[in-house]
C-alpha cells in the first residue's frame, strides 16, 4: 500500500491509502465481502429514477458529506489485523509516505501521522462507535412500521462500522510509526500539481470575499477589519480531479473535493463569526445619546 498526505490549508492535511496489488489478494474477508455489497446495493439505489431508493440515496449522499474528511481517509487504510502484522514485522518493507515537500516537509509531515494515528483519534472514533451501537436498540421498533426500511437502525450500524474502520486505520498508522515502517517520498507530480491549481485557489480565495463583500453591503453592515487568518487553503475543490489524473488514483479527486469543501466552509464559518464579534464590539462600545 501507499499513503497519501494532501495539504488542505495550512493547518489541515488529507491522508489516503491507494492499496498496491489489491487483485493479488486471493483471500477475501467477510467484512470485504458485505462492504461490497452493500456499496453495489447503493449503487442501484442510486441509479433508479424515482421511488423511495432514490430518495434515501438523496438523503444519504448528503449526511455522507458531513462526515469529516478525515473518518473517510482513515477508512481507506486497511484494518491491522494480526496476519497482516505479523507480515509487515517480518518482510519489513516501508509503507511509501507520498507528499509534495514545498507545502509539508518531513518533520511536519511525521507530526501529522501522529496526529491520525494519536490516542485522541482513537478515543474519538471508538466513543462514537460505542454511540452508535448503544442507539441501534433505540431505534429497533421503527421496523414495525410496515413498507418503509429501519433507515435509523441501517444508519447507525453505518456509523458504527465507520468510526470502526477508521480507528482502525489510525492504529495501522500508530502500528507504522512505531516500527519504522514509514518511508517519506517527496512526490514532483504533486508538486506540479499543487503549483498549477494555485490560481484556483485564489480565485476560490476571491469568489468568497466578494460574497462576503456583498452581504454586507446588503444588510447595510459597515466593513469590519478583521485579523488576518493564520489558516489558509492550499487545495481548491476543482485540485481535486487535477491531483487525480496526475498521480493516476481516481478515488482521490472525492477525496480532496470533500475535504477542500469542509475545510473551506470551516474557515468561512470561522471568519463570518470573527465578524459579528467585531459588530457587536463596535456596537458596544458606540457612544449612546443624551435625552
Amino acid at each position: 500500500m501507499r499513503l497519501f498526505l494532501l495539504p488542505i490549508s495550512s493547518r489541515q492535511s488529507l491522508i489516503y491509502c491507494q492499496r498496491l496489488n489489491r487483485q493479488l489478494t486471493s483471500k477475501t474477508t467477510y467484512v470485504d465481502k458485505v462492504t461490497t455489497r452493500a456499496s453495489d446495493t447503493w449503487l442501484k439505489w442510486e441509479k433508479a429514477e424515482k421511488g423511495w431508493q432514490k430518495k434515501v440515496t438523496a438523503c444519504g449522499n448528503k449526511l455522507f458529506e458531513r462526515i469529516p474528511h478525515e473518518e473517510w481517509g482513515l477508512k481507506s487504510i486497511p484494518p491491522l489485523s494480526r496476519r497482516r502484522q505479523d507480515d509487515e514485522l517480518k518482510d519489513r518493507k516501508e509503507v511509501e509516505v507520498t507528499f509534495p515537500s514545498s507545502m509539508l516537509n518531513e518533520d511536519a509531515v511525521k507530526v501529522a501521522l501522529k496526529e491520525f494515528g494519536g490516542d485522541a483519534r482513537q478515543g474519538f472514533h471508538s466513543k462514537w462507535m460505542w454511540w452508535s451501537i448503544i442507539g441501534m436498540p433505540i431505534s429497533a421498533p421503527v421496523a414495525l412500521i410496515p413498507i418503509i426500511p429501519n433507515l435509523p437502525f441501517f444508519y447507525l450500524v453505518f456509523r458504527a462500522w465507520s468510526h470502526w474502520r477508521a480507528r482502525s486505520g489510525s492504529q495501522h498508522v500508530e502500528f507504522l510509526l512505531n516500527n519504522h515502517l514509514i518511508k517519506f517520498t517527496p512526490s514532483s507530480v504533486l508538486e506540479s500539481a499543487y503549483r498549477i491549481s494555485e490560481l484556483d485557489v485564489a480565485l476560490e480565495k476571491l469568489e468568497s470575499e466578494l460574497k462576503s463583500i456583498s452581504n454586507r453591503s446588503e444588510s447595510g453592515s459597515p466593513e469590519m477589519k478583521t485579523e488576518e487568518q493564520t489558516e489558509k487553503m492550499l487545495a481548491s475543490k476543482s485540485s481535486g480531479r487535477l491531483i487525480a489524473e496526475l498521480v493516476e488514483v481516481p478515488e482521490l479527486e472525492e477525496q480532496v473535493q470533500r475535504a477542500a469543501k469542509q475545510v473551506a466552509k470551516a474557515l468561512r464559518a470561522k471568519k463570518e463569526l470573527q465578524e459579528e464579534k467585531q459588530e457587536l464590539d463596535s456596537a458596544n462600545k458606540a457612544p449612546t445619546k443624551e435625552t
